[in-house]
């Protein structure tokens, strides 16, 4: 293979004090929620918020004296791009970095921060990547490939040897698959270390390259997803021959899947993770009985995620629980009537969050209204005793269930 333990082993003597070894810790809860014993790697907490900087920083210090003095160039959806742009500054190295045009602009602006100069080129990554490559070209720059290069890889492949350090009983390991990278280092740690363990690769259905190219298949393409991160269209060579010896199975999680992932680490870690750091967990709620029992070690492999995005995120995972719900109550239209229905839910110590009156755009009979009241629940059930106690009140009044075409 062209990559080895020992080469893994040389880019932790090259990293060690300049990269976080972050915690892998036991999560009991999630335990709980999976059934299986659930153990968390948290390459949120580095500093730029990803594991990134682990193989960025040993592909930097690879280079000689002249190659620094020329510069490098780098494209990223963003958490390569602060790896890159972060250890760059630090050794006094010129760096340009190439992002989609619709890259987060948390991710942007902390890639310009560290003090790179950066780019906004191509409606995706494949798009960025192409005008990465010619301006490397153009300029003389070096190119800092994001997953398919040897430095790259040994430098993730880190990440295996501290988990397994850090609890050895580790026997599945999941990992979020982009272009490969991380999966290809850690899996090549690991399998030297412990061959019999098992390595589980994951990618969003919407972006599904390392998942038809191990099967030879054709891939299909959506316009985005909410994991950026791994939303690679042409995985690499050199991660797509590790990945086809070292892994087992690639699954597959849809866009609802991750959020459920994101909220529930927030609530249970008290930890943010963007959307393919929650890839992993995903897999995990999607597929239980496939890691059911076993003790398994899940990569959070980043925290840069949009603040709007996440609140909108919170807000739908209030939506599936039942804590956030819509009900629709028929009204007389006469003075009181709102005080009655709102009466009514107060009782149930629910908290109404939005109302909104319809006279005009209704089949109801004239004089009567409709409310349409956005509440504050405990679950689904209390919507239940609600929706009950306004139908004991005299009100016909219904729950809004959420149209599975939503997804949220």
């Amino acid at each position: 293979m062209s990559v080895t333990l020992r080469d893994i082993e040389a880019a932790a003597r090259v990293i060690e004090g300049q990269v976080i070894e972050t915690p892998c810790l036991h999560s009991r809860t999630l335990s709980e929620v999976t059934g299986a014993e659930v153990y968390l790697k948290f390459e949120n907490h580095q500093f730029t918020a990803s594991f990134k900087e682990r193989g960025a920083l040993n592909k930097l210090a690879s280079l000689d004296a002249a190659q620094r003095a020329k510069g490098v160039i780098a494209c990223s959806a963003g958490n390569h791009a602060q790896g890159v742009a972060y250890h760059a500054h630090r050794l006094g190295i010129p760096a340009l970095i190439v992002m989609p045009k619709y890259t987060p602009y948390i991710k942007v602006e902390h890639t310009q921060k560290h003090g790179a100069e950066v780019l906004l080129e191509g409606e995706d990554f494949d798009g960025a990547m192409a005008r990465a490559l010619a301006l490397r070209a153009e300029r003389g720059l070096n190119f800092v490939h994001p997953y398919d290069d040897e430095k790259i890889i040994a430098g993730q492949g880190t990440i295996g040897i501290e988990m397994l350090a850090a609890v050895p009983g580790l026997d599945t390991l999941v990992v979020a698959i982009g272009g490969g990278g991380l999966i290809s280092g850690i899996s090549t740690a690991a399998k030297a270390i412990k061959p019999s363990i098992d390595m589980v690769g994951v990618e969003v259905k919407r972006f599904p390259s390392m998942y038809h190219a191990l099967k030879g298949t054709r891939a299909q393409f959506e316009a985005g997803t909410i994991a950026e991160g791994i939303a690679v269209k042409e995985p690499g060579k050199l991660t797509r021959e590790i990945i086809a010896k070292n892994v087992s199975e690639v699954l597959l999680v849809d866009e609802g899947d991750i959020e459920q992932a994101i909220v529930m680490l927030l609530e249970i870690e008290k930890t943010v993770v963007e959307g393919a750091g929650a890839a992993p967990l995903a897999a995990l709620l999607v597929h239980p009985e496939r890691f059911r029992g076993k003790r398994v070690g899940l990569v959070l492999g980043g925290g840069n995620i949009e603040p709007l995005i996440l609140a909108g995120i919170i807000e739908r995972g209030m939506v599936r629980s039942g804590r956030l719900a819509r009900i629709v109550v028929e009204i007389r239209d006469l003075p009181g009537s709102l005080a009655k229905v709102a009466a009514c839910i107060a009782s149930q110590n629910a908290n109404i969050e939005q109302v909104h009156h319809q006279r005009a755009f209704s089949h109801l009979a004239v004089q009567h209204a409709e409310l349409e009241v956005v509440l504050k629940a405990r679950n689904r059930e209390h919507v239940q005793d609600i929706v009950a106690c306004l139908g004991a009140a005299g009100f016909k009044a219904r729950p809004i269930e959420m149209n599975p075409q939503e997804n949220p």
